[in-house]
């Protein structure tokens, strides 16, 4: 009997080898949200799973984020079956809207569009076959891994809380006098903005994942149509720096100098200097903070996601060129201006994007000596950076002139080479041109 199911499993395995590379990504992901689980519980907190299933009902955390979702399901559907999708999920919010108007409960929106997915993943089990059945199911479960993604940000966020009592903002804020404390800069020139920079910087900043749907929606615009994903998009690379970034924040724990050195940090913070005045130059030490405040600046992961839709949007119609620039440059300013980062954070966040993003396309295209170089390069400059803030500030803030152009070069060096790499990669490159054969003439 045992034999007969070790065969059945190796049939499989030679015959569907993507079907059980999906299955066992499928299962180390509820794994992991389980895991995400339990830790949260043991703080007393709900986690990802909770969350995203209380949506079912109570009123969403995020309604944009959850019609999102069930935005980037819909490209599996057919126009008819979009339109039916929408109207369903906008009349499952009325009726929650009422019911919460007439009990004077919290309101917001949103429930229908997690109603709508769910119930299309129930559809695809139970009314479809074959193709039609898996089109479904990946779709359903790429809206829900969208809404789980940010759902498991939240957890990671309270786990580096609660786990890492000591930050080391001294380190970076001492580092980043090589590039000119430019977080102090422009908090400044968003301060002399007023509130409608303000606004328009925190509109962009805490939408970042609708932007990135968009995009996402953009490339998958023909699933419909061709009935198969593409190999590689947004929503993967996306999936995989909020999976991966966390991990780092575990390792050099940091908050912000809007905590550790403004007022928003209270009688934890080191002094009360954003962004007026920048941290004079002192040995630096880990600092203790509050269990309340996440860790969550190196790398800068929205620097990270926003250096990655603005890759995506390359290739698209002008207009979404123009908003993937305008939402890279409004978060850069946005993560700097709010106090939110530190400019190194945000190198090494741009450092992060390009090396994870390789990682993603070679994986698609499959490994070979181009990318495994460029992935390499990638890791090596990032280690490098952790190491220098960590061991090097005070060199780095008594020698501006030198390192400041240092990381700007170890950040160019893996935009050059992601750019040089993948330019080959593409199918539209054309050969070089081949000088035609002189021809001896004829008498």
């Amino acid at each position: 009997m045992f034999s007969r199911i070790q065969s059945r499993i190796a049939f499989v395995v030679r015959r569907r080898p993507r079907a059980v590379l999906w299955a066992t990504a499928g299962v180390a992901t509820f794994g992991f949200l389980v895991a995400l689980e339990i830790a949260a519980r043991c703080y007393g907190v709900p986690g990802p799973l909770t969350n995203q299933a209380r949506e079912v009902v109570f009123a969403p955390h995020s309604g944009p984020l959850l019609y999102a979702g069930m935005a980037l399901m819909m490209v599996v559907l057919t126009w008819r079956q979009r339109f039916v999708a929408a109207g369903a999920a906008v009349a499952v919010d009325l009726v929650f809207w009422l019911v919460r108007w007439t009990v004077d409960a919290p309101m917001n929106f949103g429930n229908g569009a997690l109603w709508v997915i769910l119930g299309c993943a129930v559809v695809a089990v139970t009314r479809r076959t074959g193709q039609d059945r898996v089109l479904l199911l990946k779709g359903a479960g790429l809206g829900l891994l969208l809404i789980a993604g940010h759902k498991t940000g939240d957890t990671w966020l309270l786990i580096t809380s609660k786990t890492r009592p000591a930050v080391l903002d001294p380190y970076l804020a001492t580092a980043d006098h090589a590039l000119g404390n430019p977080s102090w800069v422009v908090g400044r020139l968003v301060e002399a903005t007023g509130p409608v920079g303000t606004h328009v910087l925190g509109a962009v900043y805490g939408q970042l994942p609708l932007a990135a749907a968009l995009v996402a929606l953009y490339q998958l615009r023909n699933v419909g149509v061709e009935r198969r994903f593409p190999g590689h998009h947004l929503v993967r690379t996306f999936l995989a720096i909020g999976l991966l970034g966390p991990a780092i924040y575990m390792i050099f724990p940091v908050v912000g100098p809007v905590f550790a050195y403004g007022a928003d940090g209270g009688h934890w913070a080191v002094a009360n200097l954003w962004p007026d005045t920048p941290v004079p130059v002192d040995v630096p030490h880990p600092i203790p903070f509050d269990a309340i405040t996440p860790r969550n600046c190196m790398p800068s992961l929205h620097t990270a996601w926003a250096t990655t839709l603005f890759l995506h949007s390359r290739k698209g119609p002008r207009i979404l060129r123009y908003a993937g620039t305008f939402w890279l440059v409004a978060t850069v300013c946005a993560t700097l201006g709010f106090g939110y980062h530190y400019g190194v954070d945000l190198v090494a966040g741009v450092v992060f994007a390009l090396t994870v993003e390789a990682a993603m396309r070679s994986f698609d295209r499959g490994w070979d000596r181009s990318g495994a170089v460029l992935v390499a390069h990638g890791v090596t400059v990032f280690a490098a950076l952790l190491v220098s803030y960590r061991w090097l500030p005070m060199r780095m803030a008594a020698h501006p002139w030198v390192f400041g152009p240092l990381l700007l070069l170890a950040m160019g060096s893996v935009i050059h080479g992601y750019l040089r790499t993948t330019r080959s990669w593409d199918p539209g490159a054309a050969a070089p041109a081949q000088r035609p054969e002189p021809q001896l003439m004829q008498v």
